[in-house]
């Protein structure tokens, strides 16, 4: 996305941001990118000394994870349900799940606020379209490549998703848990994951989704013979975007 600073001389017009509300610690590691890029693309548009305009809650990602191995994801739509509220009473304008997994429960946590929560599929979809690809290889957690929750969401904006087989689905959860969730990031791993991403594409995949928000902190372009989407660049710059441009959510 190419943009041009605003004018930010003594006496320019400014316009106003929209106050982002970033739920996150799911994990801390993916949710301080967040946080980083949404700071960098906001001083890239403004220029000057600006930064981006928001609120943050970061959960204990140990409660979380017990309530995902347990499969109680209505409780864990609860929790974050409450802290969405939270997010909503400090004065978020719009809200934005700093995690692919726990979209899982979006619609728990849209209902609970009456803000926009800008969803993290969407704007994964958006961009695997706007690069003219119709077939996708999914990279996640187990949960966001076995249940339909994700795939569903692609899959109906027009997208076909193929999954890694059960072997190689184990191997990329593993990583993601013990290694990237835990800010260790190890070049055997990258091998595995390029290994992966390499079968997707001998199976049809025209690109592939980096869909869960560690997983970027391990690979990017440079791992891959076809495009990756790094789903949390994305949400962010699709973010950014509705706080300072006004684009609708969904």
């Amino acid at each position: 996305m190419t943009t041009t600073p605003r004018d930010t001389t003594p006496g320019a017009p400014e316009a106003r941001q929209r106050v982002i509300g970033m739920l996150g610690g799911m994990s801390w590691e993916s949710t301080a990118e967040y946080y980083r890029l949404a700071n960098e693309l906001v001083r890239d548009r403004l220029g000057g000394l600006h930064s981006a305009r928001l609120v943050l809650s970061s959960v204990d990602f140990a409660e979380v994870e017990q309530l995902q191995v347990a499969g109680d994801w209505d409780r864990a739509g609860r929790l974050l349900a409450a802290e969405a509220t939270r997010l909503e009473t400090a004065g978020a304008e719009l809200l934005v799940l700093c995690t692919n997994t726990m979209h899982r429960v979006a619609d728990q946590v849209q209902a609970a606020v009456g803000i926009p929560l800008l969803h993290l599929a969407d704007a994964t979809a958006a961009a695997v379209q706007a690069a003219s690809l119709s077939t996708v290889g999914l990279l996640g957690t187990a949960f966001t490549m076995e249940q339909a929750f994700y795939r569903d969401r692609l899959a109906g904006q027009g997208l076909r998703v193929l999954v890694p087989g059960a072997d190689d689905r184990a191997a990329v959860h593993r990583v993601v848990y013990d290694e990237l969730c835990r800010g260790v990031v190890r070049e055997g791993s990258r091998q595995v994951y390029r290994q992966v991403i390499d079968r997707l594409v001998a199976a049809g995949a025209e690109g592939v989704v980096l869909g869960c928000t560690e997983i970027e902190l391990l690979v990017g372009a440079a791992d891959s013979p076809v495009p990756v989407f790094p789903t949390t660049r994305l949400h962010v710059e699709a973010a950014v975007a509705v706080a300072l441009d006004g684009v609708p959510v969904g």
